[in-house]
């Protein structure tokens, strides 16, 4: 489900206006989600996850659009958030079913990409976002989704 450039130029030119506009960096990440998920069909679920400055390897749920998650809080290394945080590297999961450290918040999520958010060479949080639609994340989306990253690690 490529997206395509004329999208992602649009989508980057509005995040980077809500970035500069907003009153504090929570705004600006909650309005980021809801734009990327009113924009792009196939992101059913958008957020950020924060490294905790107080609990070392661990991140908590920031701002997020979509159903509602039990999981606020991830260890590093637990499920795809988890791994890709411990890792440093994007996760793309075509079939979340597949996957046995996969921590499921609805049975309708199929895939997932997971984008660690670095600052000053330091892990600060990560971007994820869930599909109703399996294999539905591409180099597209990762490519765009990274470009976002980097506009928010300056806020984050």
């Amino acid at each position: 489900m490529a997206i395509n450039t004329a999208m992602t130029r649009e989508l980057l030119a509005k995040i980077k206006e809500l970035i500069d506009g907003a009153s504090d960096p929570s705004t600006a990440l909650k309005d980021s989600c809801s734009l990327l998920k009113d924009s792009v069909p196939h992101y059913e679920w958008v957020g950020f996850y924060m490294v905790d400055p107080d609990r070392e390897e661990e991140l908590v749920l920031g701002p997020y659009v979509g159903a509602s998650t039990e999981h606020t809080r991830i260890k590093f290394g637990q499920g795809i958030c988890g791994q890709a945080a411990a890792s440093g590297k994007t996760f793309i999961v075509d079939d979340v079913s597949k996957e046995s450290n996969y921590l499921s918040c609805s049975l309708h999520v199929k895939s997932e990409i997971v984008l660690p958010i670095y600052r000053n060479g330091l892990l600060r949080g990560e971007l994820d976002i869930d599909s109703h639609t399996p294999t539905a994340f591409d180099k597209s989306d990762e490519n765009f989704l990274r470009q976002v990253c980097n506009l928010v690690s300056g806020i984050i």
